[in-house]
């Protein structure tokens, strides 16, 4: 039995696109979407603990990446996560979270999504709800069309909203160096731009609903070389013409010997592949003397979804265990 003060510490990956093919507009608004994802090494962390002294609702503190302009109430995808497996498994949705953040906000990477991956699992383990995997997969479906892959992770294909998820066999670590921007994008106004571009006159394939070939193949021999000219993003486009900044980061990968690269997702966030460690700390020197990015992260994938993780030191004197930035919100 799980008592106050008791906590569960989640890690949840961010990803990026590989491929992101998109239908056309459909009458519900919304678009269907052909997407390979891959978890990379940038993890969400949210702890949840049971609170004390008969304080009930969610509470919720964010502190790190972009934490001034993550919501505290009931519009954070953590927060509605943690109600909607309350209210599925019958249980009092009494919980304080608490997230670290290291993945851009609005940045193409998912990782409000991975907040509420991490948010689910961790309720589950702290509530005793016994839910299955399936089930954590399936709520996290209502939540956003990411938050099923990051609790998987790996590499998949999305299909639908991109959230019907299969497994991609691939084998090897791929090196990837990461643009942030300070900004994020909106996916809508993305979207929108996609849309205007289509309209005059920019190609448009039908969707095919399976890994390209080229793709496939080249996870499947773990080669990054042939991976590179793999990658592919329809809403690079819109991307870079509402951002022109973006392409001026893949045209110095380009100069500086990268394998590939693109826009992930909607952007702004801007993925190079390269050949290896050494490759990516040159390409990160580059992108830093640059100023064409506000952070420049190494990261490798593909690495696992959600996992629990063991929680830091009790001590106050940890330094992990300083206090988060920003208020608390409760919601009941």
């Amino acid at each position: 039995m799980t008592l106050p003060g008791e906590r569960v510490v989640v890690r949840a990956p961010a990803k990026i696109n590989l491929a992101l093919r998109v239908g056309a507009l459909e009458d519900d608004g919304y678009h269907d979407v052909v997407s390979v994802y891959q978890a990379v090494s940038v993890f969400e962390e949210v702890s949840a603990t049971l609170p004390r002294d008969g304080v009930s609702g969610v509470t919720v503190s964010v502190r790190g990446t972009g934490a001034a302009s993550t919501p505290l109430d009931s519009s954070n995808l953590a927060v509605r996560a943690a109600l909607l497996l309350a209210e599925r498994a019958g249980v009092p949705a009494d919980v304080a979270l608490s997230i670290r953040k290291t993945a851009p906000v609005a940045g193409g990477m998912g990782g409000g999504s991975a907040d509420a991956a991490a948010a689910l699992l961790a309720c589950d383990l702290l509530w005793g709800t016994g839910a299955t995997r399936e089930e954590l997969v399936e709520m996290g479906a209502e939540l956003g069309a990411d938050v099923p892959f990051a609790l998987v992770g790996g590499t998949a294909l999305g299909l639908g909203r991109g959230d019907r998820l299969t497994p991609v066999l691939g084998r090897g670590e791929f090196h990837w160096v990461l643009a942030l921007a300070d900004e994020g994008l909106s996916t809508p106004a993305v979207y929108r731009e996609r849309d205007r571009l289509v309209a005059a006159g920019a190609p448009a394939e039908a969707l095919d609903p399976d890994v390209p070939a080229p793709l496939a193949q080249a996870l499947r021999a773990g080669d990054a070389a042939a991976l590179g000219p793999a990658l592919v993003n329809d809403l690079q486009a819109a991307a870079c013409s509402l951002r022109p900044s973006l392409q001026r980061v893949l045209d110095l990968g380009r100069d500086h010997d990268a394998l590939g690269g693109l826009v992930s997702g909607s952007g702004p966030t801007v993925a190079v592949l390269v050949r290896d460690r050494s490759a990516a700390l040159e390409l990160a020197v580059a992108l830093t003397a640059s100023g064409l990015a506000s952070d420049v992260r190494r990261v490798t994938g593909p690495v696992h979804g959600a996992r629990q993780v063991d929680p830091v030191p009790t001590s106050p004197f940890h330094p992990s265990n300083t206090p988060p930035t920003g208020p608390i919100d409760t919601i009941r």
